[in-house]
């Protein structure tokens, strides 16, 4: 049994096809299969059952594939304190990201990432809040950016920020006439909001007044590009993060007023979240600090600069 046979079962079992798992592997599909029917030969249990969604681990199969994933992580944490006694700030870290915050974070620290660490590499992924929580807990995620309060044991997180929301308004609506607009306001427009599973719809209909269960028509979007996109359409209107409206050169720049809020501003804590005991926690903890260091403008810095365990 080899660490590399371990590594095929895991990515066959979080893949579902060989297919799949081989392109993630970078090796032919004949090599992978070759090497799982080894892998099932040595421990003389069958891993996997083949069904009309693919792969999927037997009963004797799960068991070994959540240990295999531990044995990887203990085999990484060996590699990281290798690294850390050089500069834990290097090699490959595994950053997520939900997508209402990413494409509009991320640009602006890069730069500044890469300029400071010049020797990380950073893997990014875009996940909803529950698969980005899943991901660290199951070790394919280092870190990841989110919006709080997400609570799981074993889990470390650190406040960063808070963005305000801002209403986007199709231009010459009636509340485009106001300087600033009341979360009242809204419970009674055509409000656009994304698919269930993003935070970000949860908390615009807090924002609103609205309960989640009140009955209401809506147009549910995957993407705050698509929300916006039917704002210049004269659909209806929305919330956007302060980070989502920058940006003096979009195409429906004419199309969209937006106006924000009365004060207390409504806003969305952001934070970022990793393994308390994780291979990958003290570069986790330096990324975290770079980025309160380098805040975007329109973001406001929070108070806590620590990180703590949060406990489901």
């Amino acid at each position: 049994m080899t660490l590399q046979e371990l590594r095929y079962l895991v990515a066959v079992a979080e893949e579902g096809q060989v297919a799949r798992a081989a392109g993630r592997c970078h090796v032919g599909q004949p090599t992978l299969s070759t090497q799982l029917k080894k892998l099932e030969d040595t421990l003389g249990v069958q891993l996997f059952e083949r069904g009309p969604r693919g792969l999927t681990p037997t009963a004797a199969g799960a068991p070994i594939i959540a240990q295999a994933r531990v044995v990887l992580e203990e085999t990484e944490k060996l590699r990281a304190l290798a690294r850390a006694t050089q500069d834990p700030m290097a090699g490959p870290l595994r950053l997520g990201a939900i997508p209402t915050l990413g494409p509009y974070l991320l640009p602006h620290l890069l730069p500044v990432i890469r300029k400071r660490y010049p020797h990380l590499r950073l893997l990014l992924s875009e996940l909803l809040t529950a698969q980005l929580v899943a991901a660290v807990q199951a070790h394919t995620l280092d870190c990841a950016l989110l919006a709080l309060p997400v609570a799981h044991e074993g889990l470390e997180v650190v406040e960063l920020f808070r963005e305000p929301f801002e209403v986007a308004l199709p231009a010459g609506h009636p509340l485009a006439r106001k300087k600033h607009v009341q979360p009242g306001d809204l419970a009674h427009e055509c409000l656009l909001l994304l698919e269930e599973g993003h935070c970000l719809r949860d908390q615009a209909l807090d924002v609103c007044g609205v309960a989640k269960s009140e009955s209401r028509e809506e147009v549910q979007a995957t993407s705050l590009e698509t929300l916006r996109q039917m704002v210049a359409a004269g659909i209806g209107c929305t919330l956007l993060p302060q980070l989502a409206t920058q940006g003096g050169a979009r195409p429906d720049k004419r199309l969209i007023e937006l106006r924000p809020f009365a004060r207390p501003t409504p806003t969305r804590l952001i934070g970022l979240l990793w393994r308390a005991r994780g291979a990958r926690a003290e570069a986790a903890r330096q990324l975290g600090d770079l980025i309160r260091a380098h805040l975007p403008t329109g973001v406001l810095a929070t108070r806590s600069v620590g990180s703590r365990p949060h406990t489901s």
